[in-house]
């Protein structure tokens, strides 16, 4: 009796599952409709586009390559370095080469631009970037080094590289930056914002960043496209290098303008500091000092900082007045 009462049950929930199945056919129809004008966007025409999941793949490879050892899921004997680096550069050039194929492939089809052998390309783009892979360890070692010199709570190199965000996501954009250098289209962004969900920490690809360069804690710090940062430079947290405020609808007019500031050589930003504009330049050896709102140039060898708040200092008594609080200050000095 409880079976056939079960499977009566049974029998209404599977009815009434198909009666409100039949409303997707006409839900389908209206999502269709609704972009049927340009206002809405879509990829339906152009061949595939590059899989993310699959750039960030490469982005796994090229750590293991770049810290070998560091990354790999299992020991690696050093009799035996070369054949593990060789099996991840071929791995590496296998997916790299492709998804430059197919983001080559995107642009040309989808915005009908002049066939450049989208093939042909990608593989030799994918093999340029390999060729600077020695190069970049190079450059990723100084900037280790730059973050333990810089942090005294760091208690090895082998803590900057495992743990450190500011690492990590400097790592990405200097592989992005490669790419981007060799107009390679969407791949370098894939790269840097999945760094940027990672970390908390916003470089664009375009950035031009040099040598020893650091960046402390990390979470929000922003790097515009255009921005140009010198050697041993070393930024903390919430910093930004952004652009000023443009007109409505000045994306294009300003797309391939000097839009960010440039820091010259061991710079140091602190904490919360907005730097703003394409003509800004922090001279050489100058320090802004945290919170500090800029957007004109200033000189070498100088120091901005913001004037010394006065604090007030609520008493024990939760009674008291607001005419005693409003008279409690100290200055912070």
């Amino acid at each position: 009796m409880s079976q056939d009462l079960e499977t009566g049950e049974c029998k209404v929930e599977q009815k009434a599952e198909e009666t409100h199945r039949t409303a997707i056919p006409e839900i389908v129809r209206r999502i269709v409709d609704s972009c049927s004008d340009t206002e809405c966007f879509d990829h339906l025409g152009p061949g595939p586009i590059p899989s993310r999941q699959t750039v960030i793949d490469t982005l796994q490879t090229s750590l293991r390559v770049l810290y070998p050892g560091y990354f790999a899921s299992t020991r690696i004997d050093p009799m035996n370095i070369e054949y593990y680096l060789g099996q991840e550069v071929t791995r590496l050039f296998d997916a790299l080469s492709e998804q430059i194929t197919l983001a080559v492939r995107h642009d040309c089809l989808r915005y009908d631009q002049p066939c450049s052998r989208c093939t042909d390309r990608g593989r030799k783009t994918a093999v340029d970037f390999l060729r600077r892979l020695p190069g970049l360890r190079t450059v990723l070692a100084e900037d280790v080094r730059a973050g333990y010199e810089g942090d005294p709570a760091a208690k090895s190199y082998d803590e900057i590289i495992y743990c450190y965000p500011g690492l990590l996501a400097v790592t990405v954009y200097r592989l992005a930056h490669v790419l981007y250098e060799f107009g390679v289209p969407l791949l370098p962004r894939i790269m840097t914002e999945y760094a940027h969900s990672r970390t908390g920490i916003d470089i664009h690809p375009g950035a031009r960043i040099g040598r020893s360069f650091f960046i402390d804690h990390g979470t929000g710090v922003v790097i515009g496209e255009t921005t140009v940062i010198g050697d041993r430079v070393r930024l903390y947290q919430g910093v930004t290098l952004g652009a000023l405020s443009l007109p409505k609808n000045a994306g294009t007019l300003y797309r391939d303008r000097k839009r960010h500031p440039t820091l010259e050589d061991d710079v140091i930003i602190y904490a919360g500091a907005t730097i703003l504009g394409g003509g800004t330049v922090i001279g050489a050896r100058s320090v802004v000092g945290g919170n500090v709102w800029l957007t004109e140039s200033i000189p070498p060898d100088t120091k901005v900082v913001l004037k010394t708040p006065e604090l007030a200092f609520r008493g024990p008594d939760p009674a008291e007045s607001s005419a005693e609080w409003g008279g409690l200050t100290r200055s912070a000095g």
